[in-house]
């Protein structure tokens, strides 16, 4: 039977209806079914190729081992095993997916460091560090110009209403630095609980 109905081919696969759901709207099976929602019907020898091209590293661990395994059994003509429940155990030394999946974690994290590589040469982020120290350089510097304005600034009030520029300044430089101590406070809370955006959190780097 080649046509087989999302709940036929999941059992085929040995995953869940919702995976075979998953990789529809995902585009994985795309051109290897018929019909659309409740009438849609799967060809098995389709479904396991475009699988078996398009599933990511990450979707052939853990779990996914067993739709690997799946496959297999399709392209060789065999009928999968009837699936039984296993406990949650590492996989023993001598298990040939341990070594399989020990080159697919390699792979996986070389590819994304050669990508951090590449997107850091064409400049696209930068060591979080060095902004840090940058932005602190530029702040030091607008600090140091505002207070240099606030001191240009007293003196002029001082000349304007015939009192003294020093008490004047200090003033001035006292309700400054409030405000900075209390802005500094507002920013470390805010910065404490900051979530990732979404692109940084996909970015994987």
């Amino acid at each position: 039977m080649s046509n087989l109905n999302a709940t036929e081919l999941a059992a085929k696969l040995d995953v869940s209806k919702a995976r075979i759901s998953q990789y529809v709207s995902e585009g994985k099976l795309e051109g290897c079914y018929t019909g659309e929602g409740r009438s849609r019907r799967f060809d098995i020898e389709k479904v396991s190729a475009a699988l078996g091209r398009r599933l990511d590293p990450g979707q052939m661990m853990g779990n996914g081992s067993e739709t690997r395994k799946a496959l297999r059994n399709i392209e060789a003509g065999e009928s999968p095993p009837p699936r039984a429940q296993k406990a949650d155990t590492p996989l023993p030394p001598n298990d040939p997916d341990r070594y399989e999946l020990a080159r697919i974690l390699n792979a996986e994290e070389d590819a994304r460091r050669k990508r951090r590589d590449n997107e850091r040469d064409e400049g696209r982020w930068v060591l979080a560090e060095e902004v840090t120290r940058h932005t602190a350089r530029i702040m030091a510097q607008e600090v140091a110009q505002f207070e240099t304005a606030l001191r240009d600034g007293a003196r002029a009030v001082a000349d304007a209403l015939g009192v003294d520029f020093r008490e004047v300044r200090k003033i001035m430089m006292d309700q400054w630095r409030a405000h900075r101590a209390s802005r500094s406070e507002q920013l470390q809370a805010e910065s404490s609980i900051a979530l990732m955006s979404d692109t940084e959190t996909g970015a994987q780097v």
